[in-house]
C-alpha cells in the first residue's frame, strides 16, 4: 500500500553514474508528464469528459485494460455508483453497482487514502468483501480520489496488458495522478454547485445561455441543426393558491425530475425562471425536436406529484424553435421564438406543443 503523497523513491546512486543519470532523466520525464496530466484534467469542468480523461490517463500510465470510477450521481446523492463510462469490466445487470457514502470502505479510504491491491483492501476492510459492486468486478487495484478531506470517487483497475506486477514506483505515480484527479473532480463539483438550481437540480439560466451561444456558433460553423424547447407548467398558480407554496415546490421538483429523465445525456435542461424550463437539443431538426417535446409533455402528464396524501396531475405547454443562422443573431432571438410558440400553446388550450414557424 502507498499512503498519501507522491511516494517517489530516492535515486539509487550505488548502481553507478550512468544508471543514476538514466533514473534522474526518467523522474524528470515523469514529473513533466504529471504536469501535462494536471493541465489536461483541469482543462474541463464537464464531468463526462473529465471522467473519460481520468480513466484513459490512468489506463495509459498503468497499461491496464479495465478501469472504472465510482462517483456520486448528484450533489446530494448518498451513494457512490459506477459511472457509465467504465472501460473493460463485464457488467451483470442483476447487480446494483453502488454503495452508500457512509459504508466502512469509504470511511477507511477517507482515513487512509492510498493505492490498495484488492486482496489487501479486503483484509483491511472485511466489510468491503460484502459489496457485490466490488466483488463482481474483481479489480486488481483500488484507489480513492480524496480532496479536502473527503472521498469524491473510487477508481478500480484491472488486467494489465503485460504480465508484470505493478512496481512500487508505478503505484506512487498512480497515487500522484489520483491526487490530481481528485482535485479536478472537486473543482467540477464546485462548478456544478454554482451552475445548478438547488431545488430542481437543473442548470441555471445564465449557464444555459452560455452553452447556447457556444452551441449556436458550432452549429453555424458545421451546418448542424440545433433546437430549443421552452416549457411552462399549466395553472401553476393554482397549486400554490390551493395547497400552498410547499406543494408548488413539490410540483417543480417532480416536473424537473421527469424532464431530466426524458431527454438525452447530450441535451441540456435548465430552469429558466419560476415555473418555466428550457431544453437545448443539439443535432435536432424540427421533427426530432417535436418528437422530444411530445415525449416530455406526455411523460409529465403521466407522472404524478405526491403531496400530503394527494396525487396531483401536472401538465405543461411547450414551444419549439430551431436555430436559424441567418435570422437568430443572438441566443435571445432563438429563445424569444420558442417562447412565442409556447404562448401559442397556452392560447390554444395548454398541454400541447407548438413549433415556431419560419420568421
Amino acid at each position: 500500500m502507498h499512503g498519501e503523497g507522491t511516494g517517489v523513491t530516492a535515486i539509487d546512486w550505488s548502481a553507478g553514474p550512468e544508471a543514476a543519470r538514466a533514473a534522474c532523466e526518467k523522474r524528470i520525464y515523469d514529473l513533466e508528464q504529471l504536469l501535462e496530466i494536471s493541465k489536461s484534467l483541469n482543462s474541463t469542468l464537464e464531468y463526462p469528459i473529465l471522467i473519460d480523461s481520468i480513466l484513459f490517463t490512468i489506463m495509459g500510465q498503468l497499461r491496464v485494460v479495465k478501469a472504472g470510477l465510482f462517483s456520486k450521481k448528484g450533489l446530494e446523492s448518498p451513494t457512490f455508483s459506477l459511472y457509465r463510462n467504465f472501460k473493460g469490466f463485464e457488467i451483470d445487470q442483476n447487480i446494483d453497482y453502488s454503495f452508500p457514502e457512509d459504508h466502512e470502505l469509504v470511511r477507511f479510504l477517507a482515513r487512509e487514502a492510498g493505492v490498495y491491491r484488492y486482496g489487501e483492501l479486503i483484509s483491511r476492510v472485511p466489510e468491503a468483501a460484502e459489496l457485490p459492486a466490488l466483488r463482481s468486478l474483481g479489480p486488481d487495484l483500488v484507489v480513492p480520489l480524496k480532496a479536502k478531506g473527503a472521498v469524491n470517487g473510487v477508481i478500480l483497475l484491472g488486467d494489465r496488458i503485460d504480465s508484470e506486477s505493478f512496481s512500487d514506483y508505478e503505484l506512487s505515480q498512480l497515487l500522484a495522478i489520483a491526487d490530481l484527479a481528485a482535485g479536478a473532480v472537486h473543482n467540477a463539483f464546485l462548478f456544478e454547485l454554482t451552475t445548478t438550481d438547488m431545488m430542481t437540480k437543473l442548470k441555471l439560466k445564465h449557464y444555459f445561455y452560455t452553452v447556447l451561444l457556444e452551441r449556436m456558433e458550432k452549429a453555424a460553423e458545421r451546418g448542424k441543426d440545433l433546437s430549443v424547447l421552452m416549457l411552462d407548467i399549466d395553472h401553476f398558480k393554482q397549486f400554490n393558491d390551493t395547497y400552498g407554496h410547499s406543494c408548488g415546490d413539490a410540483v417543480l421538483k417532480q416536473v424537473a425530475r421527469t424532464l431530466r429523465e426524458s431527454v438525452r445525456p447530450s441535451d441540456l435542461a435548465a430552469r429558466y425562471g419560476g415555473e418555466e424550463f428550457c431544453v437545448l437539443l443539439p443535432d435536432a431538426d424540427d421533427a426530432r425536436a417535436l418528437a422530444v417535446a411530445e415525449r416530455v409533455r406526455a411523460a409529465i402528464e403521466s407522472a404524478r406529484t405526491e403531496y400530503e396524501g394527494l396525487s396531483l396531475q401536472v401538465t405543461v405547454s411547450v414551444g419549439v424553435a430551431r436555430y436559424l443562422p441567418g435570422h437568430d443573431i443572438s441566443g435571445r432571438n432563438l429563445i424569444d421564438r420558442a417562447d412565442k410558440a409556447l404562448y401559442q400553446s397556452k392560447q390554444s388550450g395548454r398541454n400541447r406543443v407548438t413549433v415556431a414557424g419560419s420568421p
